[in-house]
């Protein structure tokens, strides 16, 4: 007599294969003088998202699902945010789904898989634990990554971060406090849109300087410190705000992190999007909304 929980058992069992299949389908090795890492299927045309670290030059070897070898080419990359775009001559590739990263919330189950050491398509399973900076590990500090406890080595940068229904929530990065540290999905998507590195600036030089611990704790300031402006360009975005030299910007776009997160984000603005800065002039608490312009 067949119990419902061998059905449902069953199930699951066929499920958790489907899934592996599928992730085994879309995940991919990658090769470089660099060493070997893993790369994700981004479209069914040839395009692979893997970290910037992985492929440190313009050329790359990808192997896919199946042990077809073909050489790639790097068409784009954002250091700051640890990716890579490669491209290969390649059609009606399996390819990843993208979920909304923005929804990943902590206790969610995930999955990832990659090439730990060299062996091939190991698929590992935890929780997501947090979001947030990702730390400094491959001198790549990452804004919002997605923190969980998957099993990760060296080999799987680069490869998928899915959920339970497969879609992809992030690209595996590095490994910092013991976590699994991945790029959101939705931050993977801005970087192939062409959103993600510095084409514009607030017109200001500065600096890092120390704050009084109860300041830097209100802000969320985790390095203790804010930059404080030492040049203001005349005419530019800083300048129409109303920044001066002296003010200590303390967040950007209401971020906490401290001057560290402050040069992170001013270093990667966008022409015509506005951000919101905080800052402190003689201690008092100020606010300005800039407009970046096109860096010259």
């Amino acid at each position: 007599m067949t119990t419902a929980a061998a059905v449902f058992g069953g199930a699951l069992a066929e499920e958790g294969a489907a899934l592996a299949t599928h992730l085994r389908s879309v995940a991919a090795l990658v090769r470089s003088r660099a060493g070997g890492g893993s790369g994700t299927v981004w479209s069914s045309d040839g395009l692979i998202v893997t970290n910037s670290h992985v492929v440190p030059g313009d050329r790359a070897e990808v192997v896919l699902a199946g042990e077809r070898v073909l050489p790639a080419r790097v068409v784009s990359r954002d250091a700051g945010a640890d990716l890579a775009a490669l491209r290969i001559e390649a059609t009606g590739l399996p390819a990843a789904k993208p979920a909304d990263s923005d929804a990943v919330r902590p206790g969610q189950l995930v999955f990832a898989i990659g090439n730990p050491w060299g062996a091939r398509d190991i698929l590992t399973a935890g929780v997501v634990v947090g979001r947030g900076p990702g730390g400094l590990e491959n001198a790549v500090p990452l804004d919002d990554a997605i923190r969980a406890d998957v099993q990760l080595a060296p080999g799987n940068s680069g490869g998928p971060l899915v959920d339970a229904a497969g879609r992809v929530v992030g690209v595996n990065a590095m490994i910092a406090g013991g976590m699994a540290v991945a790029v959101p999905s939705n931050t993977v998507e801005r970087f192939l849109a062409g959103g993600l590195a510095g084409d514009a600036e607030l017109g200001i030089s500065g600096r890092a300087v120390p704050l009084p611990p109860p300041v830097a704790a209100s802000f969320g300031a985790a390095d203790g410190a804010g930059l404080m402006v030492t040049d203001v360009q005349p005419g530019g975005a800083a300048a129409h705000a109303g920044l001066l030299p002296g003010d200590v910007i303390v967040r950007v776009d209401r971020v906490p992190g401290g001057a560290t997160q402050v040069a992170r984000r001013l270093g990667r603005l966008r022409a015509g999007r506005p951000v919101h800065l905080e800052f402190l002039r003689g201690w008092a608490t100020r606010e300005a909304d800039a407009e970046p312009t096109i860096r010259s």
